[in-house]
């Protein structure tokens, strides 16, 4: 992985779990502001626990185990009572608990020596945003995106399409389905696509958005390069989103085709979500690849017609009236 991915996201890391600790203090000040209760409780509990510390750190002989299992007891006592005090004064029981945002590492990115998945998932996300970065395609959102382009049953069948994508985006989970948008060129699909993406972003997902040329060319170049790299193609594998824009215009090879069907078998197998849009039908898309492609793609993807007439042709009419 790239260091400057890992210092980022140790960075990042490190940050929420700095607003999570004063977060806590600054819920403890208040709650020891008003209701005195806790705070006598609380110092206690800090007596407590620097006995408790001094006798492990002693280390254990018989009259001392007794003392540490007493002093356990103790504190969890303490600390029910100081819960039962929090909800009678209308407050969450877990007010004075300190809430990271990872409640398995405590943002600190490690569990038992290893990398936690938030770490992991987070160094996803920001790889994704570098590569994206290359990318001649910009973020679109549901608001721009008019139905007044489309007439009768065209209108009809793309207001249950964009009811569809706006839905599947603000439902989106690691464990969402795939899409296949089908239709000729103009009709919204990139746009649409597109506005997924943007909306699955800001709720945290890494997504990786570009032309199926583009993200095969990158892939090609890493692949026969020197170093035989597969940074690219690990990063497609394992987004939580991809999206493949203009799937058919990439130069007909035996390389792209079985990289294509990689990418789709791979990603379906770790449950991964990929959104396909492409200006073939049925017929091309069987006649451009084989049928473990073809088969994926009908059977398993959600398939979206879209239909109407070229939207960029019709602003292009307005536009000289």
């Amino acid at each position: 992985m790239d260091n400057d991915i890992l210092l980022r996201a140790e960075q990042i890391m490190n940050e929420r779990r700095q607003r999570a600790i004063s977060e806590n203090e600054r819920r403890m000040t208040e709650i020891n502001r008003r209701i005195p209760q806790i705070r006598e409780i609380n110092d206690t509990l800090c007596s407590a626990g620097r006995e408790l510390i001094g006798l492990i750190a002693a280390g254990k002989d018989t009259d001392a185990s007794g003392r540490i299992e007493e002093l356990r007891s103790y504190n969890l006592g303490a600390q029910e009572m100081s819960r039962q005090l929090l909800v009678q004064n209308g407050y969450p029981a877990d007010y004075l608990d300190t809430h990271y945002s990872c409640p398995v590492c405590h943002d600190t990115g490690y569990v038992n020596g290893r990398y936690c998945i938030c770490f992991r998932q987070l160094c996803g996300r920001l790889s994704s945003e570098e590569l994206n970065k290359k990318t001649q395609l910009s973020l679109e959102g549901f608001d721009t995106f008019s139905l007044s382009y489309y007439q009768g049953d065209d209108y009809r069948i793309m207001d249950n399409i964009l009811r569809f994508s706006r839905n599947y985006a603000d439902s989106f989970t690691r464990r969402s389905g795939s899409i296949l948008m089908l239709g000729r060129t103009g009709l919204g699909k990139t746009h649409l696509s597109l506005a997924i993406a943007d909306t699955v972003m800001k709720k945290g997902y890494g997504v990786i958005y570009d032309s199926a040329v583009n993200i095969l060319r990158s892939i090609e170049r890493e692949h026969f390069s020197r170093e035989h790299s597969t940074e690219t193609v690990d990063l497609i594998m394992d987004c939580d989103l991809l999206i493949l824009d203009d799937l058919g215009t990439e130069y007909d090879s035996s390389f792209y085709t079985s990289t294509i069907y990689n990418i789709i078998n791979t990603r379906l197998n770790r449950g991964r979500p990929t959104i396909i849009s492409t200006n073939l039908d049925f017929d091309g898309i069987a006649k451009r690849y084989d049928e473990r492609v073809v088969s994926r793609l009908t059977s398993v993807y959600t398939c979206l017609q879209f239909s109407g007439e070229d939207v960029r042709l019709q602003k292009k009419r307005q536009s000289r009236k």
